[in-house]
């Protein structure tokens, strides 16, 4: 790594809401970028269109009435990379990022949950340019149709206040939410100037297994080991499944190693016993997601899914 990437990361801030402490605190600095996120090729070409274009190429855009920043929807299956997306953004563009989460923001007083997330979207823009991650939006931005509570269905209209700016200016603040179930977020944040573009983040394809494995077991002990083979057979795990792989080999060389007295390093016996035992846990999620494809989108945002599903035989 350059010395001058390596300076460009340095300078992002990472900050986070200390609910014990009613405020934000700076934490861990990222230093993931998109030379950190193996494959995603045509999903990094989207995020450097809606995102980094407009802030490294301001005049193009603003001929066409557009100005930096806006929001983007990771979606897919869990354990995909969706927050390691988010991050290597903040990344490229040394951006500041904040992580926001639900339990960051609740609180058991009326009107508090609200302030809250006012609190971190006026943060974010006080640190432009920033990346703000509304990580498991749908918790946050339920279809209020569906919500039983008042205090829930308030809060989405103060999310949706905020993603409209009408009170401030969201200029480069870069809004990424992350969902496993788009379609039950409110309709009304997938209006334009809201979350309106879409990205599925798809299960690791096969170079990119093997690189996760290779990574998980990287500086444990261990033979030569043949990721290539086990990523053949790891087809449409995901990042999540592939480190429990990895964490299963583990304890089973440590329980072997507990009974003989001695080290036992990772082998593939090990890794294919676990396989054995593991089934990718994306594959219940394509099932859902299928109705929801086939069924009820109707402007076609989840064409992904029905692709991929048929380029990788999942029925």
């Amino acid at each position: 790594m350059s010395k001058d990437k390596e300076e460009q990361r340095n300078k992002i801030k990472v900050i986070q809401f200390d609910k014990d402490k009613n405020r934000l605190v700076e934490s861990d600095q990222p230093n993931e970028t998109f030379e950190d996120v193996g494959g995603l090729e045509e999903v990094k070409k989207k995020i450097r269109t809606q995102f980094i274009m407009p802030l490294k190429n301001p005049e193009f855009y603003k001929a066409y009435g557009k100005s930096a920043g806006g929001s983007l929807l990771l979606y897919g299956p869990p354990g995909c990379g969706k927050t390691f997306m988010a991050r290597a953004v903040a990344g490229e563009i040394d951006a500041n990022f904040i992580h926001l989460d639900l339990q960051s923001i609740l609180s058991m007083w009326v009107g508090e949950s609200e302030h809250n997330l006012h609190n971190i979207f006026e943060t974010a823009r006080e640190q432009k340019p920033c990346v703000l991650f509304i990580d498991e939006l749908d918790a946050i931005g339920g279809n209020r149709q569906n919500l039983r509570q008042h205090h829930e269905r308030i809060l989405v209209n103060q999310l949706l206040l905020e993603l409209d700016g009408l009170e401030s200016y969201n200029q480069e603040v870069y809004v990424i939410g992350a969902t496993n179930t788009p379609w039950y977020l409110d309709p009304a944040l997938r209006r334009p100037g809201r979350f309106n573009t879409l990205i599925f983040m798809p299960p690791p394809d096969e170079n990119e297994r093997k690189i996760i494995l290779e990574l998980k077991a990287k500086d444990k002990p261990q033979e030569k080991l043949d990721f290539k083979k086990i990523a053949v057979k790891t087809e449409n795990f995901s990042g999540a499944d592939l480190d429990h792989l990895i964490q299963d080999s583990i304890d089973m060389a440590i329980e072997e190693s507990m009974e003989t007295g001695e080290l036992k390093p990772l082998t593939d016996s090990y890794l294919k016993k676990a396989l054995s035992k593991r089934k990718p846990t994306t594959l219940e999620w394509f099932s859902t997601a299928k109705n929801y494809a086939t069924f009820s989108d109707v402007n076609q945002d989840y064409q992904g899914i029905l692709e991929y599903m048929k380029k990788n035989r999942i029925r």
